[in-house]
């Protein structure tokens, strides 16, 4: 049971981008060939890419489609999608085009039988984000805070089918505080649905930490500027979370 580490590759503008707490405004550019990226990650022995359309997530649609489209052609293994996915014809299209995973999670608190649909009809294919501003839901691209917790929402999917939860602190995001290691575990020991940890990832102990975590119900973790900033090596992280098995 060993621990899946996603690099991250976010779009903006068809360029790959970190945010700092999810703030568009406060974007990072590392490149302008996501695809190349994708193969970078590919060569370092990454198995699972975590992508995120950050203009779909706020226009509620797709936006990068090209770069995304470039990524799973080029992308030897497992690709997970988020952002502006909010229905079916959303879902068909991503998965027709060979996106292992759809990332669904405006869509989860407004409209929650679209997603359970989509989990019983594409096993294993949908992914329920549960991104959090000190505890609560956060949704359009964070724009908007709820008045739902996110162990609230997680609950309402166990019994539908949902591949993992990916569990975002908003609050960390991008901006290396390192990994909200508590709230992760706390939310996988909550539900009988695996959890994906997104936000914060500072270095190569947020990796062992959660590594040690998977058999609570932790599957993977999702890391970005840690990895663009060199902070975080690739090959090391994929191998400490192997030998936490």
């Amino acid at each position: 049971m060993s621990l899946i580490v996603f690099p991250a590759i976010d779009l903006k503008n068809g360029q790959v981008v970190r945010l700092a707490e999810g703030d568009m405004d406060r974007a990072t550019v590392y490149g302008d060939d996501p695809a190349a990226q994708a193969m970078l990650f590919a060569e370092a022995g990454a198995q699972h890419l975590h992508v995120v359309d950050l203009d779909g997530a706020f226009a509620g649609e797709s936006v990068n489609g090209e770069a995304v489209r470039g990524i799973v052609a080029r992308f030897p293994g497992h690709v997970q999608l988020g952002g502006g996915i909010r229905n079916r014809a959303s879902v068909e299209r991503w998965f027709d085009l060979g996106v292992s995973r759809v990332v669904i999670g405006t869509a989860a608190l407004d409209d929650p039988e679209f997603v359970r649909g989509a989990a019983r009809d594409f096993p294993g294919g949908v992914v329920v984000a549960v991104d959090a501003r000190d505890g609560m839901v956060a949704t359009k691209g964070w724009a908007d805070v709820s008045t739902t917790s996110v162990v609230d929402l997680a609950r309402r999917f166990e019994d539908a089918g949902v591949a993992a939860l990916l569990f975002t602190d908003v609050g960390r995001d991008g901006l290396l505080k390192g990994a909200n290691i508590e709230a992760t575990v706390d939310l996988a020991r909550s539900v009988d649905i695996p959890v994906i940890a997104s936000g914060g990832v500072a270095g190569i102990a947020d990796i062992h930490v959660l590594a040690l975590h998977a058999r609570d119900g932790v599957e993977g973790v999702i890391t970005g500027r840690a990895l663009y900033d060199g902070r975080l090596d690739l090959a090391a992280a994929l191998s400490v979370a192997q030998a936490a098995e």
